[in-house]
């Protein structure tokens, strides 16, 4: 099954490079260093003995999530050679801003077998650790053939998924077979993992790392000053982060309620995806907002109504100056994204519908009253309007949000723990 898949897949390559270029016309990054998908790159860690540590996260919210795990990493094993890969290129902007010249960051390699045997053996990893769900057939098949430990780090398995794994049959069970180790963030993840095969012995349920994420003392003060810059207590402030396509029609118009019974509110507009940053600044400016950029430097003024969030790797800092956060990738059908890094800070949480990946911690923080899911019939601009006029409310969702986030910290250092198992030191 496993060579039919390569043989698909290779035939698949010129529309996969056809889409890779057609992406590049609105991100350029997309068009370049493509040899490095096929498994050639400059290695300097050709000559080098040291035995390698391989991390792979898919894009930016994989790579802040293993932020700690990285940290950690590099100041447990300094005798090893931590190599940090990403599929994209605000994956790529993330590590080099993070991580700089500690690790080195070449871009995952296509899953065919000419491109992950070319990557392997310029790496020559002792470990593998993957975070959360990214899982190609031959990567694990061949990096397990070269006696590299493979560890499934953060793992979740939505219901979706794994329907759509299961369609797949044994093809997936073998997969899952090339696993060391698999670190879930819940039992129900990891009872979709046996369910598709994986051997129970595999398993080991730690929570998500994502409720370990700290905040710094510069962070809190930079977000203090951010807070004044953008208005002070007297303006209410509302953030809505990490939007996809047909998300930011409905918070404009929820935005016009908002702004009818609370005319000094702020939205803090933050798209998930770069190459939309241009288009969603002229639907607000289009619709007749008035809008700043946040890559301009200049600060809102009280006449302004939003800030369009166009900056990587600032959505954390943005979220410690917010009064609620909206959280995208709900009201459309994508599953949500990452709720905790609003809770961290205090901030009542606001999602829609739309939450299947995140199932367990939306209904830790729903349970505890520090999160808010739209009802069905209820009108999105209403909700938000009545949440920011009710501040003994919103202070208590945030109370309890904090509350949850400590409660369920210690995931991390259960994983390492894991990690270390299949470590061996030089």
């Amino acid at each position: 099954m496993r060579y039919l898949y390569s043989a698909v897949f290779y035939c698949l390559m010129p529309l996969i490079v056809l889409r890779m270029l057609l992406r590049s016309r609105r991100a350029p990054q997309y068009r370049r260093r493509m040899g490095e998908r096929l498994g050639y790159f400059d290695n300097p860690l050709a000559n080098r003995s040291e035995p390698v540590l391989w991390v792979h996260a898919v894009s930016v919210g994989e790579t802040l999530a293993a932020a700690p795990l990285v940290e950690a990493l590099l100041q447990r094993y300094p005798g090893h050679r931590l190599v940090l890969t990403t599929t994209t290129p605000t994956g790529s902007e993330r590590v080099k801003t993070l991580f700089g010249e500690r690790v080195f960051h070449v871009y995952c390699p296509w899953d065919t077998p000419g491109a992950v045997k070319r990557f392997l053996a310029q790496i020559r990893p002792q470990v593998l650790v993957i975070m959360e769900t990214e899982l190609w057939p031959n990567m694990l098949c061949y990096t397990r053939s070269v006696g590299c430990k493979i560890v499934l780090a953060n793992a979740r398995m939505s219901e979706r998924s794994a329907r759509g794994y299961a369609r797949l049959g044994s093809f997936s069970a073998r997969m899952l077979k090339d696993l060391d180790v698999v670190a879930c963030q819940s039992v129900a993840d990891g009872e979709r993992f046996v369910s598709l095969g994986l051997p129970p012995g595999v398993l080991h349920i730690t929570g998500s790392i994502k409720f370990d994420v700290q905040l710094d003392d510069s962070l809190v003060a930079t977000a203090k000053c951010l807070r004044e810059d953008f208005g002070g207590a007297e303006r209410p402030i509302l953030v809505a982060a990490s939007t996809h396509a047909g998300e930011e029609e409905q918070i404009l118009r929820a935005y016009s309620a908002v702004k009818r019974s609370c005319p000094q509110a702020l939205l803090i507009l933050v798209p998930r995806h770069p190459e939309r940053f241009t288009g969603v600044g002229k639907l607000c400016v289009d619709a007749g907002w008035r809008t700043k950029t946040r890559s301009s430097g200049i600060c809102p003024i009280a006449s302004d109504d939003i800030v369009l969030g166009d900056t990587m790797g600032e959505l954390l800092l943005l979220l410690g100056a917010a009064d609620i956060a909206l959280i995208g990738g709900s009201l459309v059908p994508h599953g949500g994204h990452n709720v905790l890094e609003a809770s961290v800070w205090g901030v009542p949480v606001v999602t829609g519908p739309h939450m299947f990946n995140f199932v367990e911690i939306s209904e830790l923080l729903t349970r505890a009253g520090a999160m808010t899911v739209l009802p069905e019939g209820v009108d999105l601009g209403e909700m938000l309007a009545d949440l920011l006029a009710d501040v003994p409310r919103r202070k208590q969702m945030g109370a309890a949000g904090q509350r949850v986030v400590a409660a369920n910290r210690g995931a991390l250092e259960q994983q390492l723990a894991l990690i270390r198992q299949c470590v061996t030191r030089p």
